[in-house]
């Protein structure tokens, strides 16, 4: 699990938003590199998988959100982003950028650095809402799901319409009374699930 970040330059001002940017296909990695290369702070999420082929097998880094790199802030530097090659747009809203809440990228950010198992994940509609409550990931929201004998956390970028999920003990975390109103929601819409907290 792997996750690319700014770090070129100084950092920007934390109480800047996060911002979707659309690339072409396989374009994340480079979009990212040149941006950074350019002063912005981007992140661009990563996960490991195993891709074999009928003479081979290889381990590859791959986006988590494909076709798609974040970016902090910007909005007085435009044209530089517009035109860094490989991007289609940034995701708007009636013409204007739409900012990703913070608790969002947060959610994805800390997935990845706790260096458990991360991997993208179908957005859902409804399921057991629960809160992390100890360890790398404590105070994240999301949907709890079991697949096996494993137990996941669903997290979410609402306006991508994209959900990754990270290995979690169950007993790590306890269900909310209901689902988060849109304000507390932090991390994911979901569907349904067998899931369960302890």
């Amino acid at each position: 699990m792997l996750c690319r970040s700014n770090s070129h330059g100084s950092p920007l001002d934390s109480r800047l938003d996060w911002y979707a940017i659309y690339t072409r296909h396989q374009h994340e990695k480079t979009v990212a590199r040149i941006l950074t290369s350019k002063g912005f702070e981007t992140l661009l999420p990563l996960y490991s998988a195993v891709h074999r082929w009928k003479d081979r097998t290889k381990l590859l880094s791959l986006p988590l959100f494909p076709c798609y790199v974040f970016i902090k802030g910007g909005s007085e530097r435009r044209l530089d982003i517009m035109t860094t090659p490989g991007i289609h747009a940034l995701v708007s809203t009636a013409g204007q950028p739409t900012a990703i809440p913070n608790a969002e990228i947060e959610a994805i950010r800390r997935a990845i650095e706790s260096g458990a198992p991360v991997e993208p994940h179908p957005l859902l509609k409804c399921g057991e809402w629960v809160r992390v409550k100890c360890g790398p990931l404590e105070g994240i929201q999301g949907i709890l799901v079991r697949k096996k004998n494993l137990y996941r956390l669903v997290l979410s970028v609402e306006m991508l319409g994209k959900a990754a999920c990270v290995d979690i003990d169950a007993f790590l975390v306890e269900r909310l009374n209901g689902a988060p109103s849109k304000v507390d929601r932090p991390y994911c819409q979901s569907q349904t699930a067998q899931a369960y907290a302890a």
